[in-house]
């Protein structure tokens, strides 16, 4: 996404409108420690840091809340970090999220006179150490009823952002034609995703799918959209749903009020007797892990500097 589409799409039509639109929506998902993204990344950090010992320094910043990166920056240097990697915990890679995160530390970094080594990791769609986190949110509730289908939803995007990746074809079957290891292509990263997650849970071809939510314009934006899939799976004669967010690492308002409360809903009124929602990975042991592995495995990949590095987790809502 253009640097200048975006700050247009940030302020002049999301911040402006959406805290009234949301805050009752807030007001239903509030935890009593704060928000839920807040308190599983927290969680996370507090995991990853245990995890990694004294060796490592573990910090957590947001792209557009608190604690914000620059504060995250600041105190690494001041804590004298040298090697800093980057892990923005967005497991498909996308200019508009994965992108301006990284843009953004990039930039800060070199606010403070760039005192570090970036070691930067752009994604982990398919990665075992993902996979099986995320497996293992889904698989007690596979286990523990009999569901008909299961719909991999995913954060959706301008379709006119897709086509500007290199590479996209621009087909029906150009996200499996065109998916390979290092393809940057977000659709083509969501569908890799949900074939390696079916092939974790041995599920059939048939039974499971993929869908895109959150659109924010009138433009288009990739399909299939997930609040038209519902009424073609009943149609089909799906009624017992559950459904997965794997673009999100954590649990936020896209999963826990659009999908478990407003998609809910959607499946109940088109005649659904059952809907669930799988967790995201939040602060999960195999995820902490996973997490620990790919910071000690990038801290490697060239000679130490002097001081301790740094796995530094970046999310945005």
């Amino acid at each position: 996404m253009a640097p200048a589409f975006r700050w247009a799409l940030l302020n002049l039509i999301i911040l402006p409108f959406r805290p009234k639109r949301i805050a009752p929506a807030y007001e239903q998902i509030w935890l009593e420690e704060g928000s839920p993204l807040l308190v599983h990344s927290r969680a996370l950090r507090e995991g990853v840091s245990q995890r990694l010992g004294d060796a490592f320094c573990v910090d957590l910043a947001m792209r557009y809340q608190q604690p914000d990166i620059h504060s995250a920056l600041l105190r690494m240097q001041q804590a004298g970090v040298q090697k800093l990697v980057v892990l923005p915990l967005f497991p498909q890679y996308s200019e508009s999220a994965t992108g301006s995160a990284i843009a953004r530390v990039e930039e800060e970094a070199t606010r403070i006179g760039d005192p570090f080594e970036l070691i930067i990791r752009y994604d982990f769609n398919d990665d075992p150490g993902f996979i099986r986190s995320q497996a293992e949110t889904i698989r007690p509730i596979l286990s523990n009823d009999t569901w008909d289908h299961v719909l991999f939803s995913y954060h959706g995007l301008p379709e006119s952002q897709i086509r500007a990746v290199q590479g996209c074809l621009s087909t029906s079957d150009c996200c499996d034609v065109n998916y390979k290891p290092g393809n940057r292509c977000y659709r083509a990263q969501c569908f890799g995703t949900s074939r390696a997650l079916a092939e974790s849970l041995d599920l059939k071809p048939d039974s499971y799918s993929s869908s895109f939510q959150s659109r924010l314009t009138r433009e288009p934006w990739i399909k299939p959209y997930t609040d038209f899939v519902l009424p073609d799976l009943y149609k089909e004669g799906v009624r017992r749903l559950l459904v997965a967010c794997p673009a999100f690492t954590a649990d936020n308002l896209e999963t826990v009020e659009e999908i478990n409360i407003r998609l809910r809903d959607q499946w109940a009124e088109l005649g659904g007797a059952a809907f669930a929602l799988a967790p995201c990975v939040n602060d999960s042991q195999t995820f902490i892990d996973a997490i620990s592995q790919w910071a000690v495995a990038m801290a490697q990949t060239t000679a130490p500097d002097s001081g301790p590095p740094i796995s530094a987790p970046s999310q945005l809502q």
